[in-house]
């Protein structure tokens, strides 16, 4: 280098500083590089600043069209920040300083003032940004004249609550200008877009000009996030209040930034953030191809994440019976920050309408809760039709109230409440083609309020109960359900004990007691029920008494008193009907009727434990089985409450029509809705036998942790328990039917139970007038005469099992654990179905890697690998994963057939019930996904009820299918449609519902 161009770098070097001081730069050039001090604009560039000019000004750089046409004269910017010579070497930018000489800026003293200190008059001040602007870039930062600075790299700049990343950029200092751009890669594809952020907005775009006083910017190829979409447009103007007006903007929830499937082409918008998009004409794009035929005059999309009032707009769809329909079209009301109301509308055009209510209320901390009430008008049929033409009113009423413990732990107050007419669920278009809805049979509602206290153990309850069962459309109301209950005491225990327990301390006692009203009848009769006639109400108190001695520090010796009393307000007598043959009621009273029962009883009951321990020559892995036996014994006494001497029964005499004179009982209280005593003494030996049989095996050494052996209990019978007892006192029948009962626990999640009870007695029958037998019971035990111990009278079981991919992978672990199968023969596909997709942190990074840093909930053009086709394995090939899900629900009854009598074994047929339903989805690939959901019965033999679905995600559109091929409400029902909420309304629906048996669509 000579000593000329070594002066003059020199030279250029102190003129650049000295340029930069005296405009108040106070710019260095090292990497990164930050303006620490307010940039002042000289009062000579404010005729240049885009405050005097039309807002149009802000488009004085060329956009990319023209950049593009320049390409001849400057190559277009690429990853490098300076572009390569023919040797493939960085070339040296020209001298932005043209070798011409200057007047000194720092003359010799005249008498004219100083600038930097005073105007000139006439011209304005100097203005100051309110704020200092930082920026720093990767690569460089180049200053060159014009009083520009450009960064190259990845590079930001920093103003108040404005953020800009880009890759490119430069910095008018005169106008206050920041421009940004997008790159070049290697193979010539534009990357690194430009990112804009301020307070909540954020945006990419191709190009960006932004000016930092006025706050104002204009952008081209914008790309942003509202809402649930996305809005793109060729250009932009952004105004200081973040408002956008846009021009050739299209908006679309697809999120395929670059060749969206869909989207609605805006002729000109306006944005406002977070808010709201108003638009002007626009029409739907589909695959590239415009529809102007589906167009709107003016559109709008509101974005507001809180909640606001406003329509709903209705589906539309046909049914067969009830025509075209509008369904829920409604309004939707916030009425304060803690309750909220929704209106919605159903409109047939055969007539039929419905009407529904809902609202959502909650207080934090203090209760929360849900409330849905409708009304369905169903016409059916063709009016000029006898006997076709029918209308049905239903409605339903659902309540839901929860209240927070924190609030007060000693009251609490809840609700549930499902209550529905029992046509309902085959009305409503939102049942009735569910099976599930459809299928329910019985419904139960409750409101309860509770009360506790600290001082004494005392609790109160009042209740309201309803239950429903829509195959008769019964109900059983109980209101009010009033009970109060004291919890276990010792009255005569010593508050500051000295010694032993004395014998009367072990005496404990309780209190319940309940006030209940309560009717059973249909539903369009409870409001014409009489509160004295029809309503069954009454006051049962219960007070037991017992105490607990240890005999022999083994036996467990425990006497009781139960003393139970019964308020009733009316009593009904009876008489004989000979022409029903059967006593009816004759006679009811009304008053104050006071009934009492109580018993007497002791108990004893001990532990016993047996161990085996298996012989040696059975190898040592199972190492003892134990057997815990419970036996217990009991003595129970209580009078014959059906003595004259308590007056609680009478008697009827009446001669049969075949001139048999018989005299039967009955209770005066048998109608009381807490029942009457019984009749006949009782004086009863009850036995007792609990059983648990469990093995102790050792561990295998897998499963073990440390060198110290393991041992694991397996539950082999994980209880058996068989009870019976005999009276003394009767004069026949002693013997009571044997109850026993018997579960296994096949693993933690997996149990089966069977109970039955066993009839000890034989049976015997005779002819009625009309020649069928009428059984009977004998005194004749069965065990005595050859026909065994007892004989099942009814038993029944149900149980349900899910499988899916962890399941089915437990249990070939479990298979290989047994069987000690080594990881070596493990085949292929074995090992297939138990991969597992890896995790996030496993998967190789398919981002750009240009992309931007501190640029989060900025959306990006480019999509991943990983988005399109799913999640990538170790290899980096896309996982195929299989998941699904099969459950089954199986239920059993096995009992007397009491409608079938055998009169040659003189014994009750069997009659077996037994119900099977099963459903289950799964997913081949990971767009595809099917489900289905039957009903088998076993009485006729078939299926009876079966919901199959299938799905298709076709990215940012649904296309979806359910049919229901067999049974009364056959259907189909086929929709494609966009998947996102707020365009919900675009999509095509194909449909052929209907309710009538003999329609037939296939």
């Amino acid at each position: 280098m000579s000593t000329e161009h070594f002066v003059w770098s020199n030279r250029i070097t102190a003129f650049l500083l000295l340029f930069f001081l005296i405009l108040g730069g106070g710019c260095t050039m090292r990497r990164p590089s930050v303006f620490t001090t307010p940039v002042v604009l000289p009062s000579d560039t404010l005729r240049e600043t885009p405050a005097s000019l039309p807002d149009t000004t802000l488009a004085s750089e060329p956009p990319l069209s023209d950049l593009a046409s320049l390409k001849s004269e400057a190559p277009a910017l690429g990853l490098d920040s300076l572009p390569p010579d023919s040797l493939g070497r960085p070339t040296a930018l020209a001298d932005s300083l043209p070798a011409t000489t200057r007047p000194d800026s720092l003359a010799a003293e005249t008498d004219e003032p100083d600038s930097l200190f005073s105007s000139p008059e006439g011209q304005e001040k100097p203005i100051v940004l309110e704020s200092v602007i930082e920026f720093a870039a990767e690569d460089s930062i180049v200053m060159l004249g014009q009083n520009r600075v450009y960064f190259f790299g990845k590079g930001k700049v920093d103003y108040q609550s404005m953020n800009i990343q880009s890759n490119f950029m430069h910095i008018n200092t005169d106008s206050s200008e920041v421009y940004a751009q997008y790159v070049l890669d290697h193979e010539g594809h534009p990357t690194a877009y430009p990112t804009f952020t301020d307070g909540k907005q954020t945006f990419e775009s191709e190009t960006m000009r932004y000016n930092f006083r006025t706050e104002k910017g204009y952008i081209t190829g914008i790309l942003t996030q509202q809402g649930e979409g996305f809005l793109m447009s060729d250009e932009a103007k952004r105004m200081p209040d973040n408002t956008m007006y846009i021009q050739g903007g299209r908006y679309t929830t697809c999120d395929n930034h670059l060749n969206p499937h869909f989207y609605l082409q805006l002729t000109r918008a306006k944005v406002v953030p977070d808010k709201n998009i108003v638009a002007g004409p626009a029409y739907m794009v589909m695959g590239g191809v415009p529809l102007y035929l589906i167009g709107l005059p003016f559109g709008f999309f509101p974005f507001n994440e809180q909640r606001t009032s406003g329509l709903i707009m209705p589906s539309y769809g046909e049914e067969a019976d009830r025509g075209f329909y509008l369904r829920g079209l409604g309004l939707y009301y916030a009425i304060n920050d803690y309750v909220d109301l929704t209106a919605r509308a159903d409109l047939y055009t055969k007539g039929s309408w419905g009407l529904s209510l809902e609202s959502n209320y909650r207080r934090r901390y203090k209760y929360s809760g849900h409330v849905t009430a409708g009304y369905v008008s169903t016409s059916r049929g063709d009016k000029q039709i006898p006997g076709d033409y029918s209308k049905t009113r239903d409605f339903t009423f659902n309540w839901s109230h929860t209240q927070d413990p924190k609030v007060d732990p000693l009251r609490t107050f809840s609700a549930s409440v499902n209550f529905s007419t029992s046509s309902y669920n085959h009305n409503s278009l939102e049942t009735m083609y569910d099976p599930d809805r459809r299928a329910e049979n019985t419904k139960g509602s409750s409101v309860s309020y509770s009360r506790r206290f600290t001082s004494i153990p005392l609790s109160l309850t009042a209740a309201l109960n309803i239950d429903q069962r829509s195959r008769d459309s019964t109900l059983s109301v109980s209101l009010p359900n009033l009970s109060i209950s004291l919890s276990t005491i010792y009255p005569f225990k010593r508050k500051k004990r000295v010694g032993k327990e004395l014998w009367y301390e072990k005496i404990s006692m309780s209190y319940s007691g309940s006030f209940r009203n309560s009717i059973t009848t249909k539903e369009n009769l409870i409001l014409q029920s009489s509160l004295v006639r029809d309503w069954r109400n009454g006051m049962q108190h219960s007070i037991p008494i017992s105490a607990s001695f240890t005999l022999f520090d083994y036996i467990r010796i425990t006497p009781s008193l139960n003393y139970n009393a019964r308020w009733y307000t009316s009593r009904t007598t009876m008489r004989y009907d000979s022409t029903k043959e059967r006593l009816v009621d004759a006679d009811t009273t009304y008053g104050f009727y006071h009934v009492n029962d109580f018993s007497l009883s002791l108990s004893a009951s001990t532990t016993l434990y047996g161990f085996y321990k298996p012989w040696k020559i059975f190898g040592d892995k199972v190492q003892m089985i134990r057997h815990r036996i419970t036996p217990s014994v009991s003595l129970g006494y209580s009078p014959d409450f059906g003595d004259p001497f308590w007056g609680y029964y009478r008697t009827v005499q009446y001669t049969t029509p075949d001139g048999q004179l018989h005299e039967e009982p009955y209770s005066l209280y048998r109608n009381g809705i807490f029942g009457a005593p019984s009749r006949g003494k009782s004086g009863a030996i009850s036995f007792s036998f609990s059983n648990n049989l469990e093995m102790k095996i050792r561990a295998p050494q897998s499963d073990t942790t440390d060198n110290e052996e393991a041992f694991k209990k397996i539950s082999l019978i994980d209880q058996l328990d068989w009870r019976a007892s005999y009276n003394m006192m009767a004069d026949s029948m002693r013997w009571s039917n044997i109850s026993a009962s018997i579960s296994f626990r096949f693993s933690s999640r997996f149990s089966l139970r069977l109970s039955g009870d066993f009839d000890t007695y034989l049976y015997d029958y005779q002819l009625d007038a009309n020649g069928n037998p009428r059984p009977y019971r004998v005194n004749k035990l069965r065990v005595l005469n050859g026909k065994g111990l007892g004989r099942l009278i009814g038993t029944g079981t149900g149980f349900s099992y899910q499988f899916n991919n962890q399941s089915w992978g437990k249990l070939v672990d479990w298979y290989r654990k047994t069987f000690k199968k080594k990881e070596s023969e493990v085949t292929e596909d074995q090992m297939a179905d138990n991969t597992s997709a890896p995790q996030d942190d496993d998967i190789p990074s398919q981002t750009d890697p240009m992309s931007l840093d501190g640029a989060a909930g900025v959306v990006s053009r480019q999509r991943s690998s990983q988005d399109i086709l799913g999640a990538h394995d170790a290899d980096g090939y896309v996982s195929w994963n299989f998941p699904w899900n099969f459950s089954f629900n199986y239920s059993m009854n096995l009992g007397y057939d009491y409608a079938k009598f055998d009169t040659e074994s003189r014994e009750y047929r069997y009659k077996l019930t037994h119900n099977l339903s099963f459903r289950g989805d799964f997913k081949p690939t990971k767009n595809w996904s099917f489900m289905f959901d039957a009903n088998y019965n076993f009485d006729l033999k078939r299926i009876t009820n079966m919901t199959l679905s299938i799905a298709r995600d076709l990215h940012c559109w649904q296309l979806s299918a359910s049919i229901i091929p067999i049974g009364p409400y056959k259907s189909y029902t086929v929709t494609i449609g966009v998947k996102s909420q707020l365009l919900k309304d675009i999509k095509y629906q194909q449909a052929n519902l209907t309710t009538g048996n003999n329609v037939s669509w296939y």
